[in-house]
C-alpha cells in the first residue's frame, strides 16, 4: 500500500505532467501559427509524451492500492516573442520538473518506500535526456544564429 504522503505527491506530478503537456501544446500552436512547422511537430510530438507521462504515474498510484486523482491544471501562455523564447521557456520548465521528481524521490528515500524509488528512477533518467535534448536545442539556435551573424556581416564588404 502506498503511503499518504507519497499519493499526494505523485498525484502532484500528475497535474505538472499534464501541465506540461498543455504548455508544449500551447507552444506547437504558436510555432504553427507563426510558420515553424518543424518546431510545431517537435513541440506536438512533445505534448503527448508529457500525457503519457501522467498517464504512467497515475497507473502506478492506482497499482499500489491508492487513488490518481486529476487537479485543476494551471493557465498557460499563449504568447511567445520569438522562437528561442519558447525553447528557452521549454527548458526552464523541464528544470522544474526534474525538481518536482527529484522532490518525489527524497520523500521516497525518507519514507522508505523502496517500490516508488524505483519507480522514480525511470522519470530521473527520462528528465536528464529531457534538460539534454532541450539544451541541445538552445546550443544549436546559439551556432547558427552565430553562424548567420557572421554571414550578414561579410555582406558588408561584398559589392
Amino acid at each position: 500500500m502506498i503511503a499518504k504522503k507519497i499519493e499526494e505527491a505523485l498525484n502532484l506530478q500528475i497535474m505538472e505532467e499534464e501541465h506540461a503537456s498543455r504548455i508544449y501544446l500551447a507552444m506547437a500552436s504558436w510555432c504553427d501559427a507563426n510558420a515553424y512547422p518543424g518546431a510545431a511537430a517537435f513541440l506536438y510530438r512533445h505534448t503527448n509524451e508529457e500525457r503519457e507521462h501522467a498517464e504512467k504515474i497515475l497507473k502506478y498510484v492506482n497499482y499500489r492500492g491508492g487513488h490518481a486523482k486529476l487537479a485543476p491544471l494551471p493557465e498557460v501562455s499563449n504568447k511567445f516573442k520569438s522562437l528561442i523564447e519558447v525553447f528557452e521557456q521549454a527548458m526552464e520548465h523541464e528544470i522544474h520538473i526534474t525538481a518536482c521528481i527529484n522532490k518525489i524521490y527524497e520523500l521516497a528515500v525518507k519514507e522508505k518506500d523502496y517500490g516508488t524509488q524505483v519507480f522514480l528512477q525511470w522519470f530521473i533518467k527520462e528528465q536528464e535526456e529531457e534538460e539534454d535534448l532541450f539544451q541541445s536545442i538552445l546550443d544549436s539556435y546559439k551556432n547558427m544564429k552565430d553562424c548567420l551573424a557572421l554571414f550578414d556581416k561579410s555582406l558588408m564588404d561584398k559589392e
